[in-house]
């Protein structure tokens, strides 16, 4: 059986391996969830990556496959480890392109550390849209406690989007973040469409395992 690690920082990571085990139920999948470092996993690219290779030594060149199921990791590590461990296959989230190149109102949940890197910019420079960026930095800590509340959803939500917008899309940019899809489609619209990079990442797996895989259906 074919062994694949899943590294992140909380819920999300779990999520995302939960997916992977009902997509590919050939793998066995290994969660390295370091729900202790979680803030500085979240909060900065250098300290994650010091953080991320010390967690996955033990793993490195025993198993088939190490997922980032971490943007921020996959954003500004992903090259270096794939170049230091080239005896080892890496991948990770990425940040998940629309459907169609219609213009719409749109907003990205992402987390400050996130925001600030250049491929993140570049991400939304791509984007035909009209675009607003969330940072929610204390929402993380939340989901992983469960107490992130539809109202505190709506209420943050609703300060940062402006009066004429009309939220057609979310674009979730923290793996965390797709724990509350349900909720953010309650509070603002069932058909709201809401992107994130798991299935593209189930893909990849298959891809880079050569091996074939069945994705849930979903509202995704």
């Amino acid at each position: 059986m074919l062994k694949v690690v899943v590294f992140d920082s909380g819920y999300g990571g779990e999520s995302f391996a939960d997916l992977l085990e009902e997509s590919v139920p050939i793998l066995e999948v290994i969660r390295v969830i370091d729900w202790r470092n979680a803030d500085k996993i979240l909060s900065s690219a250098k300290t994650a990556r010091k953080i991320a290779e010390a967690a996955l030594r033990p793993y490195i060149g025993k198993v088939d496959l190490v997922i980032f199921a971490n943007y921020l990791l996959t954003i500004t590590s992903l090259k270096y480890f794939c170049h230091k461990y080239k005896n080892q296959k890496f991948i990770g989230l990425n940040l998940k392109k629309p459907d169609t190149f219609i213009k719409k109102d749109s907003i990205i949940l992402a987390t400050k550390a996130v925001a600030r890197t250049i491929t993140f910019k570049k991400f939304i420079f791509q984007l035909n849209r009209r675009i607003k960026t969330i940072p929610l930095d204390d929402w993380p800590d939340k989901i992983d406690d469960g107490e992130l509340s539809e109202t505190e959803i709506k209420n943050t939500l609703e300060t940062f989007i402006p009066k004429d917008f009309n939220l057609q899309e979310i674009f979730l940019a923290c793996s965390q973040f797709s724990d509350i899809k349900n909720e953010l489609r309650r509070v603002f619209s069932h058909n709201l469409k809401i992107y994130d990079g798991f299935n593209d990442t189930i893909r990849d797996t298959c891809k880079t395992l050569k091996i074939r895989g069945s994705l849930p259906k979903s509202k995704n």
